[in-house]
């Protein structure tokens, strides 16, 4: 089996958890390692996450390192949080067992692949990298109200006032979009949801389309440009009058996982919207090791 592995080259902790993979995967794979952590399997064949082309991604940090492995990387991803929030991952640091039961049902075949829908989005014919979380438009300088012109499959529906306009999947409804006040979606479910940011108008901030539709987004404020942000990586130029068209992707992103567990997932990070108090004797599957 050919494992890449990744990690977040600024927090040592994933440094560490990278190394350690290294230690429990031993010859019973062959890993090749991204070159942004060079010090880690020195010995081991580096290049670009693009070029690594294994059967499986493992990556190391937080949902920043997820995405930013998603863009690049087209192989399923075992995402592992050694961060703060980790929405996405599937895999714990703080528990050992856990980590080390994860890479052994990797290596026994014993997991499924997730897959969840991506954006697409281009600004006058130019293509950007697709999202998995969001693109944002945001109005330019920052603290700056803008007007946005939003049409949908080419007819213009109306326009916002606003620092900026949130276009998000499901998985990305508990990103960007949430701390705008979006609802929570299913990640299972394709659709658009268009969130506002700061909108001078206080009535509801989003809206949830299915995901056939294309959303066009111009800014209109005389003399006030904007930018494009994909999934939080990468900024483009929004000139006055252009626009960027977003709609969803031929692509997905493929996740690894080893449980049907998304609103476990969410648990204990203040994500949901009622109490998260459970019993004792609950357990969760993460917590128990492989069969021998």
């Amino acid at each position: 089996m050919k494992i890449g592995l990744t990690a977040n080259p600024k927090k040592p902790a994933a440094l560490d958890l990278a190394r350690r993979a290294l230690e429990i995967l031993g010859d019973r794979a062959e890993v090749v390692v991204s070159d942004e952590i060079p010090e880690v399997g020195p010995r081991l064949r580096h290049a670009p996450i693009a070029a690594l082309r294994p059967e499986v991604l493992l990556a190391i940090g937080g949902d920043g390192t997820f995405l930013y492995a998603l863009q690049r990387c087209e192989a399923p991803l075992l995402p592992i949080n050694a961060g703060t929030i980790g929405v996405l991952a599937e895999v714990g640091s703080r528990r050992p067992a856990e980590f080390e039961g994860a890479l052994e049902r990797l290596l026994r075949g014993r997991y499924f692949l997730e897959e969840r829908m991506k954006l697409a989005a281009q600004i006058d014919g130019t293509l950007l990298p697709d999202a998995t979380n969001e693109y944002v438009v945001h109005s330019t300088p920052v603290g700056k109200m803008g007007r946005f012109e939003v049409a949908f499959d080419g007819r213009v529906a109306g326009r916002i006032r606003s620092d900026g306009v949130i276009v998000s999947t499901p998985t990305g409804s508990t990103a960007y979009s949430l701390s705008s006040l979006g609802p929570i979606v299913d990640p299972a479910l394709d659709a658009l949801i268009l969130t506002t940011i700061a909108p001078f108008r206080l009535e509801p901030r989003s809206v949830v389309v299915e995901p056939l539709h294309t959303l066009r987004l111009r800014p209109v404020e005389a003399g006030r440009s904007a930018v494009v942000i994909s999934d939080g990586q990468v900024e483009f130029p929004l000139e006055p009058e252009a626009s960027v068209t977003v709609y969803r992707s031929s692509r997905r992103a493929t996740l690894v996982r080893f449980g049907a567990r998304y609103f476990q997932r969410l648990r204990g990070k203040r994500i949901l919207p009622w109490s998260e108090e459970f019993a004792e004797e609950d357990v969760d599957l993460a917590d128990v090791p492989p069969p021998t």
